[in-house]
């Protein structure tokens, strides 16, 4: 089942990067991650109340699924989102793999998971991983700006993308289900969303093109509804280090999306950054051998 639920993640979040792309146009950023999560929530939470699968919980959980849905299904997509603009789909996936970082520190800190450290060294290979991929964009000064803050949107998205991750982690102590948590957290993910759309007067508009209506209901069902409950029923049977194990392998999925739809070419330094990168988060996951992901994965492959 875990072999499973890591295909799906891998496959289908690998594909998700450039539906985000196409979401780009007439609607606010806002609003279509408004969309997104609505439906996402309108689908998931009635059919797990109907069929008798929703949890019973307490008023400290629901605390908690309204934190998880700021991280996972509201603030840490705003960014995505907005960094698609100014960035190729693919490499906003790269950015996002680091969450394999992120969520080492963020174990230390709150649960005292210490890293192993080799995660020190992989931090450095990621670095200069990153400055190679984005050396050919940082060489053009006109769009050297709106690269940077394209990659500092991705990277904050990706570091609330952790701490939801954190609360997975608190659920599962907790003996809360990924499906449960998952609902919840896109319900009020999406309230969130609303209510920052009514405060800050944003205008509900809709994008006739026929993309922007079949990348939404793919990004609804498949990356949220399914895409989310695969991923954190991972972190809740193998821990959020080794299902973030995902984030390194569907960025290659992204990349080559992005060649196609977005004409992301490809130079000599960009595909060395890209290397570099891939090899940090091996070595951060101790993944060199794949020893330790093969035993994991084959330990809950029931």
């Amino acid at each position: 089942m875990t072999i499973f639920l890591y295909i799906v993640t891998v496959l289908v979040w690998g594909t998700s990067w450039i539906a985000i792309s196409f979401q780009n146009g007439s609607v606010d950023s806002l609003v279509s991650i408004f969309y997104r999560f609505g439906l996402a929530s309108l689908l998931l939470l009635p059919f797990l109340y109907l069929t008798g699968r929703l949890q019973k919980s307490r008023r400290i959980d629901h605390v908690w699924y309204f934190l998880q849905g700021c991280c996972l299904f509201c603030f840490n997509f705003i960014c995505f989102y907005k960094a698609s603009a100014y960035m190729p789909s693919g490499l906003l996936s790269i950015v996002f793999s680091m969450a394999i970082f992120y969520n080492a520190i963020n174990n230390r800190v709150f649960w005292g998971v210490k890293p192993s450290s080799s995660v020190y060294g992989a931090g450095v290979l990621g670095v200069i991983g990153l400055l190679l991929l984005f050396w050919p964009e940082l060489q053009s000064t006109s769009a050297s700006s709106e690269l940077l803050l394209g990659i500092g949107l991705s990277a904050l998205g990706t570091f609330g993308f952790s701490l939801g991750n954190m609360i997975t982690v608190r659920h599962k102590k907790n003996n809360i289900n990924p499906l449960t948590s998952t609902a919840y957290g896109m319900s009020y993910g999406a309230l969130t969303l609303l209510l920052i759309i009514t405060v800050t007067q944003t205008p509900i508009t809709w994008d006739v093109r026929t993309e922007y209506l079949y990348s939404l209901v793919y990004l609804a069902v498949f990356a949220s509804v399914i895409g989310f409950t695969a991923y954190l029923s991972l972190v809740n049977r193998i821990g959020a280090n080794q299902a973030a194990y995902a984030t390194v392998v569907f960025p290659v999925i992204a990349l080559a999306l992005s060649s196609v739809y977005e004409g992301y070419t490809w130079e000599i330094m960009n595909g060395l950054g890209l290397t570099l990168i891939l090899l940090g988060n091996a070595v951060a996951m101790n993944l060199i051998g794949i020893k330790r992901m093969s035993k994991s994965l084959l330990k809950h492959a029931v």
